[in-house]
């Protein structure tokens, strides 16, 4: 939902520093306005100055309208991260402030070029069962139209054929390097039925990305109309588990008798990390607690704990790029940051060019690839055009 009443130019400012990690001093030192005029705009102590805003906008390099737009009300008890227990809470408010704007673009893209919103199935119960999960991860599948019991060759694609928007993030310090320590993951936000749904992670080991999409997908289907659930992580995680490996094949493929290599081996056809494997081992009945202690212990012993051998190919999204250049054209960034009021920079880490192959141009629209990496063509249907599945609510 959109808020009632736009944010003020100071509100603003404050979400500007808080986007690029700026201290009101730096912002000072940087345009030559005075840190205590921002500090009283921020706080509201006195009115803004649009030629002072003006100053502000072009020592960022942040459009002028960046001040006036009207915010995206994304409520912070519906919004879940994926981090460690470890991040820092600025940080955080960082990974918040750079999430809201991304989703504000998300939706005005998505919007304005009508493409359909996510069929997801969703739970409103107020307890939800490991077997209900299990559930909900099969009609997750059937809703993104993906074999029930098949590895996800490209998770990225299979979610933005869905209607779900999907933008790498990256943090950046005053120097333009990536902050040491992020500790975040993933983040997410669905709207409701018939809304606009980002998931935004921090790239990492193509094994963790695809965790970390299944994971807030996880959100998005059992948290987006149950925020409050008393163990949301744990559930996500169990989601992501089965919505990567189906507990079907989960108990074929995985035995009790599994080597390490051979669990290498099973990261390399599902595209899930060693120490999932085990989880999921675990969670599916094919192994105990005693061997799935001695399993990780074994991958202490190996130093695999940090550096898993077995690459994952990464995947990058294309949906937000594709509506940014079918809006703004092939180079979109500089009219796309001026009309969506965005800073270029945040808006290029959101919708990345794709890399083409050799001299082909990329696609007008999202496709997804194969296990051999090779691209299907698939029909760009705006909303409203042709059948589209609903969501499924899990019946009790």
């Amino acid at each position: 939902m959109t808020s009632v009443l736009a944010a003020s130019p100071g509100e603003r400012l404050r979400t500007l520093r808080e986007l690029m990690g700026l201290t009101q001093a730096q912002v000072s030192s940087m345009s030559g306005v005075a840190s205590s005029w921002i500090s009283d705009v921020e706080n509201g102590y006195r009115d803004h100055d649009d030629a002072k805003l003006g100053l502000i906008a072009q020592a960022t390099e942040t459009p002028i309208g960046f001040f006036y737009v009207q915010p995206m009300a994304v409520p912070l008890d519906s919004l879940r991260f994926r981090k460690l227990a470890s991040a820092k809470r600025t940080v955080t408010k960082r990974v918040h402030a750079l999430y809201s704007e991304s989703y504000r673009v998300s939706d005005d893209l998505i919007t304005s070029e009508r493409y359909p919103t996510p069929p997801l199935p969703f739970t409103d119960a107020d307890e939800v069962t490991s077997e209900e999960i299990e559930e909900l991860a099969d009609q997750t599948r059937i809703a993104l139209r993906l074999a029930p019991d098949k590895p996800i060759p490209h998770l990225t694609r299979a979610l933005e054929r869905g209607g779900i928007a999907v933008a790498p993030m990256v943090l950046t310090d005053q120097s333009g390097d990536e902050p040491s320590s992020n500790d975040h993951f993933g983040v997410s936000y669905w709207s409701g039925l018939g809304g606009t749904a980002l998931i935004g992670y921090f790239p990492a080991s193509g094994d963790r990305d695809r965790f970390t999409l299944a994971h807030e997908l996880g959100h998005l289907v059992l948290h987006t109309f149950r925020p409050r659930a008393k163990d949301a992580e744990a559930e996500a995680n169990r989601f992501a588990s089965a919505l990567l490996m189906p507990r079907e094949r989960a108990q074929e493929d995985l035995s009790p008798r599994m080597t390490l290599t051979e669990y290498a081996r099973m990261k390399a056809t599902w595209g899930i990390s060693i120490q999932a494997l085990i989880m999921r081992a675990s969670a599916v009945g094919r192994i105990d607690e005693t061997r799935k202690r001695s399993l990780y212990v074994q991958l202490s012993q190996r130093n695999w704990r940090k550096q898993e051998p077995v690459e994952v190919g990464q995947e990058t999204p294309l949906l937000l790029w594709t509506l940014l250049e079918r809006r703004f054209g092939s180079k979109p960034y500089v009219p796309g940051a001026d009309h969506l009021a965005i800073p270029p920079a945040v808006l290029r880490s959101i919708a990345p060019t794709p890399k083409a192959s050799g001299n082909r141009r990329p696609s007008r629209s999202p496709q997804p690839e194969s296990a051999t990496g090779e691209s299907r063509v698939v029909q760009f249907k705006r909303r409203g055009e042709g059948p589209a599945t609903g969501p499924t609510r899990l019946a009790r």
